[in-house]
């Protein structure tokens, strides 16, 4: 599965990013609800381990999960990751999350891209979990690229994400318990590469136009609309990106406006 190798391509990306950090680095905070990057890191580490043993090992997978529910009755989520890799942290933990990322990226290389895999959720196809991995690696990556004032050079593989979004808009409306609006925005992205990437039947009164890497931002809710220079025509698109979610889960709002950006170098 190419999902495969761009999810380790993204893990690699990130993992070259924080190289050069010290320890000491992994303790800041980043703007997504505080987390540290060490956190960041857990939590990805954390799911990557999930996707994995659900290929490999569905007892140990659901075993995770029991462990995980039990833990969340008490405690936050980022407590229990912890916990559960031993306090493991900085350069230490960048380590074995990249080493688990490899394991994971070869395992569903060669696994059927229909075989359907366990999840917390719904079960779902192996192409489609490890095309989550690949968005949330994304997503959280995006805060510490914020964290540390690098602007982010975006690759197409981001087309996989630009793709979970589009096939998440009913998602979007029916997790809200709200009617799902007919027709689905056209939408119109600039590739990374120049590229342009069409969705949808194109129309002139609902509509999104811009940079796919700004849409990817709205749908995984690292940006909020009114933070991007997206061009969004009509009530079906402007309901859509106020309350986008191509995540599983229940209903989250995005963050408010101003309160994600990439901070200025020290």
């Amino acid at each position: 599965m190419q999902q495969a190798t761009d999810f380790l391509d993204e893990t690699k990306t990130l993992s070259d990013l924080i190289a050069p950090l010290d320890d000491s680095d992994y303790l800041q905070e980043t703007a997504f609800k505080a987390w540290t990057i060490d956190m960041v890191l857990r939590h990805l580490h954390f799911w990557n381990k999930g996707a994995l043993l659900s290929v490999t090992d569905e007892t140990a997978f659901e075993a995770l999960v029991v462990d995980l529910t039990n833990a969340l009755r008490d405690g936050a989520l980022p407590a229990h990751e912890e916990a559960h890799f031993n306090g493991l942290s900085g350069r230490a933990l960048r380590s074995e999350w990249l080493q688990l990322a490899h394991k994971t990226a070869d395992v569903f290389a060669s696994t059927d891209p229909g075989l359907r895999l366990k999840w917390v959720g719904p079960s779902m196809s192996a192409r489609s979990s490890i095309t989550a991995r690949l968005m949330e690696t994304w997503a959280h990556g995006q805060e510490v690229y914020d964290l540390l004032g690098v602007t982010r050079q975006n690759a197409d593989r981001i087309r996989n994400i630009v793709v979970l979004g589009v096939n998440t808009y009913g998602w979007t409306f029916a997790n809200r318990k709200q009617q799902v609006p007919e027709p689905m925005p056209y939408l119109l992205l600039t590739a990374p590469s120049g590229e342009e990437w069409t969705f949808g039947d194109e129309q002139a009164d609902e509509r999104i136009i811009g940079l796919a890497e700004e849409f990817c931002q709205v749908v995984t809710q690292v940006r909020n609309i009114a933070d991007t220079s997206l061009s969004v025509t009509g009530t079906n698109a402007a309901a859509w990106m106020e309350q986008a979610q191509c995540f599983a889960g229940p209903p989250n709002p995005p963050p408010a406006p101003g309160t994600r950006f990439m901070r200025p170098r020290n």
